[in-house]
């Protein structure tokens, strides 16, 4: 059997993590799981109380897993602002000899302001306050990654993830 794949994408509120990785799983043919959802899953009404969020990527992790035992490719999307997530993720992938690559979805704050407000997903609560907020906590991504720049268009964000994820995925099997 093929080694399945990881996709971990990562990155502040608003800056386009949701866009980049359905589009990632879309071309991968990849299980996608996103926090927002899983969280809202767990907690409908939701508080963002640090145990809410222990819990809700417990439960993005375990399911990751799950898939990637059976073979599937999985994309991840959340903020994993903390070192600790991004580890678990980490093992997780080594458990299972799954390939693993992070991608930091980066945006100027200015573009994050507008999509936010204008945001109509209802599945993400951000706001960009919380994102302002988050700027100042996110734990520097000190492991190998590939940065998406979503401050563009969409065709110069899907065009940046089929050379550093897509192109690279088909030339490895």
């Amino acid at each position: 059997m093929a080694r399945s794949t990881l996709i971990v994408y990562c990155g502040l509120p608003g800056v386009g993590k949701s866009v980049a990785s359905a589009y990632t799983a879309e071309h991968l043919e990849a299980e996608r799981y996103r926090s927002d959802r899983v969280r809202k899953r767990l907690f409908p009404e939701p508080t963002y109380s640090s145990e809410e969020s222990n819990a809700t990527y417990e439960e993005l992790l375990r399911l990751a897993r799950e898939d990637l035992e059976s073979g599937t490719n999985v994309v991840l999307d959340a903020t994993f602002q903390s070192k600790p997530y991004r580890d678990r993720a980490v093992e997780i992938a080594a458990e299972v000899d799954a390939r693993l690559t992070f991608v930091h979805v980066d945006c100027d704050p200015e573009v994050v302001k507008v999509r936010i407000e204008n945001r109509t997903d209802t599945v993400s609560d951000a706001r960009f306050d919380q994102y302002l907020q988050l700027r100042e906590t996110f734990d520097p991504l000190e492991r190998d990654h590939v940065v998406v720049d979503n401050s563009g268009s969409l065709e110069e964000t899907y065009e940046q993830i089929d050379r550093a994820l897509l192109e690279p995925a088909v030339q490895s099997r």
